[in-house]
């Protein structure tokens, strides 16, 4: 029985010096993991980059280069197609480090993965049902970015942010639109109009607006809501004189402009 033991324990041994035998970085710094992992990246290396500031990390916690090793860690995430990864490390970030000195980074960096992961949402948006798609991404991105303008409005990366902002505005609500689109096609007039009113009421700035309280005026109509029908049509009238949508009613001064137009459009 003793004798089995030794050998099992031997056997460990051997493994054991075996598998450090064939770590490179066994004995290295933390400075030399971070520099090794930093022209694994400067290679595009992703994968290789990622392994050795994980081993920074297990092995030196509380390094100084510890905490800019899990900024890196999500950055090298990101460019691998790590999505999922990217996110996990940059938010552990956020959460251990609030008040550090590149905390405004780590937003931005969360806007960006989100930011292009929303590409994938977007492109879909000429499949025949979007009803049960929800731009979750587009929306993370937007409040990371948010975050880096409200909190930190003197950061390098707020300008950026906030271009990027605008754009995901009119994503989403040309997303909304589009939904909203969906369901006056199957006549679904109540759920088109709660979808157009919602693209009016959060993104008011964006140019899908415009179509938004077209949506509205027809869904109305439709739902025999005349008040709240006119009072959307004057909304239009106001801010979009010379909306297209309107121009369809000098084809005919007799009927209102909104009953011309084919629900299929």
């Amino acid at each position: 029985m003793r004798s089995s033991l030794l050998v099992v324990l031997f056997a460990a041994l051997l493994a054991g010096c075996a598998s450090d035998a064939q770590d490179e970085t066994v004995g290295w710094s933390a400075q030399k993991l971070y520099s090794e992992a930093k022209d694994a990246m400067g290679n595009k290396d992703w994968p290789r980059a990622i392994r050795y500031l994980e081993k920074l990390e297990a092995r030196y916690p509380y390094g100084r280069f510890a905490q800019q090793a899990q900024l890196e860690i999500a950055y090298a995430h990101w460019k691998d197609g790590e999505r999922a990864s990217a996110i996990a490390a940059v938010d552990r970030f956020i959460k251990m480090y609030p008040n550090h000195a590149a905390v405004d980074y780590a937003w931005y960096l969360k806007g960006l993965i989100n930011f292009n992961d929303q590409y994938g949402m977007l492109s879909q948006i000429t499949t025949p049902d979007m009803s049960d798609r929800d731009p979750k991404s587009t929306r993370e991105s937007f409040a990371a970015f948010k975050e880096v303008v409200t909190r930190f409005p003197d950061s390098k990366y707020a300008p950026d942010a906030q271009a990027r902002m605008r754009y995901l505005v009119n994503a989403l609500a040309s997303h909304e639109v589009h939904v909203a689109r969906y369901y006056m096609k199957r006549e679904a007039y109540l759920a088109a109009a709660n979808r157009a009113q919602y693209a009016i009421q959060h993104y008011a700035q964006a140019p899908a607006t415009e179509e938004a309280l077209f949506v509205l005026v027809l869904a109305y109509d439709r739902l025999g809501m005349a008040d709240l029908r006119d009072a959307a049509d004057r909304v239009m009238r106001t801010n979009f004189p010379d909306s297209r949508y309107l121009k369809v009613g000098n084809m005919r001064k007799d009927v209102p402009w909104w009953r011309l137009w084919d629900p299929d459009w």
